[in-house]
């Protein structure tokens, strides 16, 4: 019996040895599951950080770049995630065996929550008795605080707004003070819920429908018809603000032009509407006017919308080479000819898809698809970026000297190299038909007004950067419902897209305008123009 009992003791231990092995080898794996998906995490971190750096120094216009910054963005956060997860598995693992050492993970350094946040004070429960010895002679000697970010869904109030009644005992008259002022006639729904409604489904793209939902599972049931006549109203209130937005960009000598593509319900499905967008950005040299966007519908694409659009204007447009535009060109114009300033993204791009070497290859295209002419191209076009990013923000005459200086032998080269290559080559060719798009007699001359007008900007970026809300916008909307609804829909984008280009809440500003505007002259109105409005001034006159 001994013996059989000692060989049962050996055979508990040799299980328990082996037990222990297997749970410090599982805590080894985790422990290097996680210093890996650490590492690869941190690299991730470090390679997005090189790419923004790399953006910030030589642009934000390079396609490959923008798709760059997509990838990495999606595969930091997955890495984050998986090393997370490792690390908690890891510290599970270590728990369970006393040989090895939980991992610890690089924390990233927490930025202190903003100061303007009201702060609330949880206090735990302090002893009473000393821990150790139980001696009720303890002292406060400081405190350790732990700050979580947390937040309170939001809250719907009914205002009800009293007017008390007095009769009089001498002549038995009735008096009360008249009835308060709302922004919409009959209207139900105060400014800043107006100003959400309006910002949520033109500046955040959610339609009113995603809205009715949402307000319903907060307990509050608004129809959608009811949200719609809302913002009927409230685009015929501030139809004179944005009539003074639009006559401060048409006043401009020089204009950014574009537009894109909105799909129209029609019967049996929709067609291709249209939306234009005209900037007015004076900032690139040194201008002191405020910058500010008029949006404009219309149901197809025909030259004779920008030609009624800029009705009356006269000055530089800077647009691509849409045969639309020809029209305001003429020089039988009235009351001028526009002078046409092209954009030289468009053209650098034409090049750049037929020297993309990565997106040809992840195509399917062999390396003999690749154009050594366009890629050649592509860095000689980028030269002149780089000029104009050292003369970007300088006063006209400043940057018209510099380019007469730096970017005309850069140009003059460029064409000479253009023209020579073009002619070994076949009319067929797919670099031949971006060379032409530069070279045209009709084109050149464009592209190289801004040899002669410091004001002139070298690409179209600014009109394309204020119509990124409405491509997002589409997948959200899927269509405008009549075109009465894209007028609408372009009226409101001019009023959130000039709020934004002022670097103000386009939110809290609504709020702020819809509240005031009925209530001020017709001459005191410019006080409400983005450029004029500051969010403390609006929290004074609030109080």
């Amino acid at each position: 019996m001994s013996g059989s009992a000692s060989e049962l003791e050996q055979l508990r231990a040799a299980l328990a040895a082996a037990e222990g092995r297997a749970a410090a080898a599982e805590a080894d794996l985790a422990q290097a599951r996680a210093v890996v998906s650490t590492s690869e995490a941190m690299i991730a971190g470090l390679k997005l950080e090189i790419a923004l750096l790399r953006r910030d120094k030589y642009g934000r216009s390079a396609e490959r770049t923008a798709r760059l910054l997509d990838q990495l963005e999606l595969q930091l956060e997955e890495l984050v995630a998986n090393a997370a997860e490792d690390k908690v598995r890891a510290e599970e693992a270590a728990e369970q065996t006393a040989h090895v050492a939980g991992f610890e993970r690089r924390k990233p350094v927490k930025k202190p929550f903003p100061d303007h946040l009201p702060r609330e004070r949880v206090v735990v429960d302090a002893p009473t008795a000393c821990t150790c010895c139980g001696s009720d002679r303890i002292v406060k000697m400081g405190e350790d605080i732990t700050e979580t970010l947390e937040v309170i869904p939001r809250q719907w109030k009914v205002i009800q707004t009293v007017r008390e009644k007095f009769t009089c005992r001498a002549c038995e008259k009735i008096s009360q003070p008249p009835a308060p002022f709302h922004p919409v006639p009959r209207g139900w729904a105060g400014p800043s819920l107006l100003a959400m409604i309006i910002f949520e489904k033109y500046g955040q793209h959610q339609p009113l429908n995603r809205q009715a939902e949402r307000y319903a599972r907060e307990g509050l049931d608004l129809s959608l018809s009811t949200l719609a006549d809302q913002v009927g109203a409230v685009t015929a209130l501030l139809e004179p603000l944005q009539a003074l937005i639009e006559a401060h960009v048409l006043a401009a000598e020089r204009l950014h032009g574009d537009d894109t593509t909105v799909p129209l319900l029609a019967r049996g499905g929709t067609k291709t509407a249209r939306l234009w967008t005209y900037v007015r950005d004076d900032r690139p040299f040194s201008g002191t006017a405020p910058p500010a966007v008029v949006f404009k519908f219309s149901r197809d694409r025909a030259g004779e919308h920008p030609f009624g659009h800029l009705k009356g204007w006269q000055g530089i447009l800077q647009a691509d080479a849409y045969a639309g535009y020809n029209q305001l060109y003429q020089g039988d114009r009235k009351p001028g000819s526009v002078l046409s300033a092209l954009c030289w993204s468009h053209a650098r791009r034409k090049f750049f898809e037929l020297a993309d070497v990565e997106g040809n290859i992840r195509k399917g295209k062999s390396p003999e698809d690749i154009s050594p002419i366009a890629f050649e191209a592509v860095k000689r076009i980028d030269r002149l970026f780089e000029v104009e990013r050292e003369i970007s923000g300088l006063d006209a005459a400043a940057r018209l000297e510099a380019r007469q200086r730096l970017s005309a032998p850069l140009v003059g080269e460029l064409e000479t190299w253009l023209r020579s290559e073009r002619a070994r080559l076949s009319k067929h060719a797919k670099v031949a038909k971006a060379i032409d798009y530069l070279l045209s007699t009709a084109h050149w001359p464009g592209f190289t007004r801004f040899l002669q007008d410091g004001r002139v900007c070298l690409s179209n970026n600014c009109a394309e950067r204020s119509l990124r809300g409405v491509a997002l916008g589409r997948k959200s909307w899927l269509f405008t419902g009549s075109e009465r609804g894209g007028h609408r829909a372009a009226f409101m984008y001019s009023l959130i897209g000039s709020a934004k280009l002022n670097g103000i809440d386009p939110q809290a500003w609504l709020a702020d305008v819809i509240a005031r505007i009925s209530d001020l002259p017709i001459s005191r109105l410019p006080e409400l123009l983005p450029w004029h409005w500051s969010a403390e001034d609006s929290q004074v006159k609030a109080a």
